[in-house]
């Protein structure tokens, strides 16, 4: 069943698998490094039959043996055979409905539980491959050169720009992670910052952080969910957090938007998103790194919002920011890989090794992009040309009008 899958969707590249007991075969057109790898016994039918999920399983567990090349040699060869896949047709799509609604309830308590799977592993596993601020985001490389700290720090001042921040406004960053984009609000803008999370260990850091800046006065965080804050807030931001929420709740969550924005309040919500339309979570994605997560369509999360009565003022789609990103953190991972397997074990690594893989290649293959969706409730709250945000960015970028932030280590 493998070398039958293998011989119709492997055209491009070299690849060449060893199953237990059997003599090799190469797939491809021989063009390129060669890729070859070494499948154990009972494997092969298993990945044949479900690809989604045993292809990283069988990695996890030692099944799937690089021999040559590395994982991300073997899913980039894997990505360049399936760039063109077609879009789901109507029965599967109907099929995906009906399976992230169960997949996606997200309750409160299903909440935060799914951010303690992921969010509540220890810092000291975030800190090896993350940038000083700990940004688990997309940064913004508004220069090819960039270094991952700085394109964390453009993505920042990239959306405060948008945000139009200004001294004394309140900001409620939701989903606030380790405290970085609700810290930078407060120290170079002056903002009044009340960050929520469902993380403990992310609050304490979070807190921590604040305090150690002096900035403990007008950077505030709590373990609330984003249905239990009470507002008003004159902007509203949230980075990463709303790939979280879960398709049953998109109705919800961008009523609360709503609901907490002053008349002239402004929000800005950055999330993956996917080109492709609705569909379902990658299933050993959803099993091992995200449970109850998922990326939105375009198309779902415009709906939600027009039912919740806002303006959508400006969309940007990011396209290869995030695989740039990804492969940034995938090479420290992998750097620090006896660290890592110091604090869990080889076979956390190998899994954690499975889903950066898996995600550049969503970014750089697939259909993922990083959408950003300014709102406001006032048709006239933002200005009716872009300058602003171009202007504010390069003016922050060149540290014209702007005091620069106080120290966040």
């Amino acid at each position: 069943m493998l070398h039958s899958m293998l011989s119709r969707f492997v055209h491009l590249g070299r690849l060449t698998v060893t199953e237990e007991g059997k003599p090799p075969a190469t797939y491809g057109d021989g063009s390129g490094p060669e890729v070859a790898l070494r499948i154990a016994k009972g494997w092969a039918a298993r990945i044949a039959l479900n690809p989604d999920m045993a292809l990283g399983e069988a990695y996890m567990e030692g099944g799937l043996v690089m021999q040559q090349g590395s994982l991300w040699d073997l899913c980039e060869l894997i990505g360049r055979n399936f760039v063109d896949r077609p879009p789901p047709g109507a029965l599967r799509r109907a099929y995906n409905r009906a399976r992230r609604t169960l997949q996606q309830w997200n309750d409160r308590r299903a909440a935060r539980r799914n951010v303690a799977h992921h969010y509540d592993l220890s810092h000291e596993l975030y800190r090896r491959f993350l940038d000083p601020d700990m940004q688990y985001s997309c940064g913004y490389f508004a220069r090819p050169d960039m270094t991952l700290e700085e394109a964390q720090l453009a993505k920042k001042i990239h959306i405060a720009s948008k945000l139009m921040i200004e001294p004394g406004m309140s900001v409620l960053d939701i989903g606030c992670g380790w405290g970085g984009m609700g810290l930078e609000l407060a120290g170079r803008y002056g903002a009044n910052v009340t960050g929520v999370t469902l993380s403990e260990e992310q609050l304490a850091i979070a807190n921590a952080r604040a305090k150690a800046a002096n900035l403990d006065g007008r950077a505030r965080f709590s373990l609330t969910d984003y249905r239990d804050v009470e507002g008003p807030f004159d902007r509203i931001v949230s980075v990463g957090m709303f790939e979280h929420v879960g398709a049953p709740n998109f109705r919800t969550y961008f009523q609360q938007v709503a609901r907490l924005l002053t008349d002239d309040g402004v929000a800005l919500i950055h999330s993956i998103g996917r080109r492709t339309g609705p569909g379902i979570t990658q299933p050993w994605i959803a099993k091992y790194i995200f449970p109850g997560g998922y990326i939105p369509a375009l198309s779902e999360m415009t709906a939600a919002i027009e039912e919740a009565g806002l303006w959508i003022t400006d969309i940007e789609i990011k396209r290869l920011h995030y695989a740039e990103t990804l492969k940034a953190w995938r090479e420290r991972f992998t750097a620090q890989w006896d660290e890592v397997a110091a604090l869990y074990d080889e076979r956390f690594c190998r899994m954690w090794e499975v889903y950066l893989v898996l995600s550049e290649l969503s970014f750089r293959y697939g259909a993922n992009m990083v959408i950003q969706v300014q709102l406001a409730k006032r048709m006239g709250a933002v200005p009716i040309v872009r300058d602003y945000m171009i202007d504010g960015e390069r003016a922050t970028a060149s540290g014209a009008g702007r005091s620069k932030p106080r120290s966040v280590a």
